[in-house]
């Protein structure tokens, strides 16, 4: 049996209210939040005493979705520094195709956005970088320019 679809990311977040204003910003629809606690989470988990808040934001084509999460117990484990380099092993990004991108990194710099590069253009088929958002969150970003 193949798997059917891949259903969300998971990011864990300090700042949930900043965390959803930058994806919305960005174009991103809230689909709703919730709290999570109980066995069930602990179980999946295999952490003790899960509660956690939980939003749920998905792309506008309705295909893609992120869920994000900021724990209140376990207390949440910052390992190492905040602004790791690309290319540290288990560091990974999102990447989301735009319309306008430096458009959407002007919007995005007011949700604390910053460049990690600056903009590259790859041929004359992408534009493409990278943004470090709330938490330390590296999102991808291409515009496709034909």
């Amino acid at each position: 049996m193949a798997i059917q679809r891949m259903d969300n990311v998971g990011i864990v977040v300090e700042d949930m209210d900043a965390a959803v204003a930058f994806f919305v910003e960005l174009g991103m629809e809230l689909e709703g939040r919730s709290e999570v606690e109980g066995l069930f989470a602990d179980q999946c988990t295999g952490l003790d005493g899960v509660r956690c808040e939980i939003a749920m934001v998905r792309t506008p084509d309705g295909h893609g979705r992120l869920e994000l999460a900021k724990y209140h117990h376990p207390a949440v484990i910052v390992d190492g520094p905040r602004n790791r380099p690309h290319n540290v092993l288990g560091t990974h990004r999102v990447m989301f195709a735009v319309d306008d991108l430096e458009d959407t990194v002007a919007r995005l710099r007011p949700h604390g956005a910053e460049l990690v590069g600056e903009i590259a253009r790859f041929e004359d088929i992408f534009l493409l970088c990278y943004v470090r958002g709330p938490g330390g969150i590296i999102v991808g970003l291409a515009e496709e320019l034909r």
